[in-house]
């Protein structure tokens, strides 16, 4: 305990990839330090807490995955308060914060968090620190530091007793007026940079104490005149200010090196919850020509020994290894390249001024270093300001040490989001760009987070094609830039690309290629169901599907479903099916050219495809977008859509080209409703909310 129980609020986080969990201990070791107790959980471990007896204040940091769903870890407690028998004073005696995390690129920004939320209100419940939503499409930073700020005050008004609450409530009052109202929903909150300035002094600690270096503290750099800000060098102002940085984090892990050996742990127990399937890859094909843009396949998995199930439309999840040479080199970075193969045992370190640390659930108490840093950690994950402020204690360069200040600081947050978040600079690079940062493997295991398996959508149909599943991705590229010295592939395509090559046939591009090899190679997976991304239950039910690029690939399933419903069902009604496809090129990335075979048994009724980069001598040049071609045909969707009262998919890139397709549906609902575009947005924010205008996009 680090304070008198009476200053104590509980601190519940939900977190998917770790964002959230960063966020409350940073909460948590800021209260310390001004003589509060945050007990934290994660909100998963509802043994640990009981919200229907809480007398203290609440706080939550809970993030958004999927679309718009609360993360795997909340799962159990939205359904628990989701109880429609609960009565609407449940939660009377509860007064709360709630921080969201979300990422405006997708569709339902924040809606973990909103969930959350609006359902704790219903029941009751009252806020004693106005909700903020802080968005990762512009940077978390920019509405988590302010709202951390401005949380003290509202916090000692809360949990203060009544006598001493009078004297501060102009102050909170004051705190309160200062917070804009975001644009997302009425109560909750983007908080100014106002707040910026609050300062609470409690018990001789101040935040200022905790949050900034004097100038004197810092080894002021001044650079050669003529040098541009990058993400070694500053300028003016900056480089020459005093700064405020982040309190150093306390370190919680030991790592020991073991003379003995062990077994390696298997894949599964990386995975904390759900099931692993380690299947063959039976096929692979290249869908793309050679001198396509991007590099697409398709693979098809056998899981005819599983109980691996599915749906079209559903996704699953790849789990994936970083880059062997990755691993290897940084390795030698660290020192240890004769040690990869070493065992190691990590633990708590003793005697750590970490409140409640444990070892990272999905790193092994035993294993090899190079286990670890191939399965367990993301090392190509963009560090937080966190894990910026701790490699300054491992930099003996006086420059780059200052750098790293900066990077991290309130005053380099400009530089931060710049250079780091938005430049996607990770560990490696940065090691690459400060030589001198020698950091232990301890802060490694602190503050990399948990190599994510990767998902994709399920391109076929078990109905179809039993005990088969099939998906198609494209390589993803990261060319070489000043922050990055050498290009790279992504995580997951990359290992997939490599570990398919040879039952690769680029000639063949064709769904029935059988490219097949004496060795069998597997992957292992995981189910990850989508709850809405599904063929209308009701067969005779028109639907429209808009896939452009690899965002065809959950239509093909719907399209082999509905193929195989057709001919085991003759008798039944069956409703008109529409496609709109694109890519750049009709002869080099046309992805499923046997989409005609679907056209001509009449499985798909209307397919109209663009191709943006083909030129063309018409007249009239033809439509080279989706969002173009579906103008084209306003008086079907607008049909399908209210009429026929039927269903619209859009698969793929949400923001050049999702976006597009919702205001050309907008559009096409004002001009034949003849309304206002304010109205046609009303009845598309209906079609989202009856589930028959749906969403698989990625950004």
């Amino acid at each position: 305990m680090c304070c008198d129980s009476k200053r104590r609020f509980l601190l519940l986080y939900a977190t998917q990839k770790g964002q959230a969990k960063a966020i409350a201990e940073e909460i948590s070791q800021q209260a310390c330090a001004r003589g509060l107790e945050a007990d934290m959980h994660c909100i998963s471990e509802m043994d640990k807490y009981n919200l229907e007896t809480e007398k203290d204040p609440v706080v939550i940091v809970i993030s958004t995955t999927g679309t718009g769903e609360p993360p795997d870890t909340a799962r159990k407690f939205v359904k628990k308060i989701q109880d429609t028998t609960l009565p609407p004073d449940h939660f009377a005696h509860l007064q709360y914060g709630l921080l969201g995390l979300g990422d405006s690129e997708y569709m339902f920004f924040c809606n973990g968090g909103k969930t959350v939320d609006r359902r704790l209100q219903e029941l009751g419940a009252q806020h004693f620190y106005d909700t903020g939503l802080a968005d990762d499409c512009v940077g978390l930073e920019l509405v988590v530091d302010p709202w951390i700020d401005g949380l003290w005050l509202a916090l000692r008004k809360a949990i203060l007793l009544p006598k001493e609450k009078e004297g501060m409530n102009n102050v909170v009052d004051a705190v309160s007026s200062s917070l804009s109202t975001a644009p997302h929903v009425g109560h909750e909150l983007n908080l100014s940079s106002e707040v910026q300035n609050l300062r609470l002094e409690d018990d001789g600690a101040r935040s200022s104490d905790v949050l900034s270096q004097n100038l004197d503290d810092i080894n002021l750099v001044t650079p050669a005149r003529n040098i541009e800000a990058s993400l070694v060098h500053s300028v003016p102002p900056i480089s020459q200010s005093a700064l405020n940085v982040p309190a150093l984090p306390p370190e919680y892990i030991e790592v020991q090196f073991q003379d003995t050996c062990g077994e390696t742990p298997h894949l599964s127990s990386l995975l904390l919850e759900g099931t692993t399937f380690e299947v063959p890859v039976k096929n692979a094909v290249q869908l793309t020509r050679e001198d396509a843009i991007k590099t697409a396949l398709l693979l098809e998995l056998d899981i005819s020994d599983t109980v691996f199930d599915y749906q079209p439309g559903d996704a699953f999840c790849v789990i994936c290894p970083n880059n062997v040479n990755e691993v290897e080199e940084l390795l030698h970075i660290l020192g240890l390249s004769e040690k990869g193969d070493d065992f190691v045992c990590v633990k708590v370190k003793q005697g750590t001024k970490k409140k409640g640390a444990s070892r990272p659930q999905y790193i092994p108490e035993r294993s090899t270093l190079k286990f670890i840093l191939t399965w367990c950690l993301e090392i190509r994950a963009t560090p937080k300001k966190a894990f910026l402020r701790a490699l300054v204690e491992c930099t003996s360069d006086a420059g780059e040490k200052r750098r790293l200040q900066e990077l991290c600081s309130r005053q380099g947050a400009s530089d931060y989001t710049r250079f780091i978040r938005d430049s996607n600079v990770c560990f490696l690079d940065l090691l690459h760009a400060f030589p001198s940062c020698k950091p232990s493997l301890n802060l490694l295991i602190e503050h990399l987070p948990k190599l994510q398996a990767r998902s994709y959508s399920v391109s076929s149909s078990n109905l179809y094609q039993p005990g088969k599943l099939c998906f198609v991705f494209n390589i993803v590229e990261f060319p070489a830039c000043p922050t990055r010295p050498v290009s790279r592939k992504g995580v997951c395509t990359g290992w997939l690309a490599e570990l398919v090559a040879p039952l690769l046939h680029p000639s063949k591009n064709t769904l029935d290629t059988k490219g097949e090899s004496s060795s069998t190679v597997k992957i292992s997976i995981c189910p990850r169901p989508n709850n809405t991304f599904h063929l209308p239950a009701d067969p005779s039910v028109p639907f429209m599907m808009v896939g452009p690029g690899t965002g065809i690939s959950p239509f093909i399933g719907f399209l082999q479903h509905k193929q195989k419903l057709r001919e085991q069902h003759t008798d039944w009604e069956f409703g008109e099916t529409w496609l709109f496809f694109g890519c750049r090129h009709q002869d080099r990335d046309y992805l499923f050219k046997q989409l005609r075979c679907f056209l001509e048994n009449g499985t798909l009724t209307h397919l109209k495809v663009c191709f943006s980069r083909d030129s063309s001598t018409a007249e009239v040049a033809p439509p080279k977008y989706v969002q173009d071609v579906i103008r084209l045909y306003a008086k079907d969707v607008a049909r399908v859509l209210l009429k026929e009262r039927g269903y619209f998919y859009i698969c793929g890139d949400k923001k050049h080209m999702a976006d597009g397709v919702s205001d050309a549906v907008v559009d096409i609902l004002s001009t034949e409703m003849e309304a206002d575009r304010l109205e046609a947005m009303k009845i598309l924010a209906m079609l989202r909310e009856e589930k028959r205008y749906l969403q698989d996009v990625w950004s």
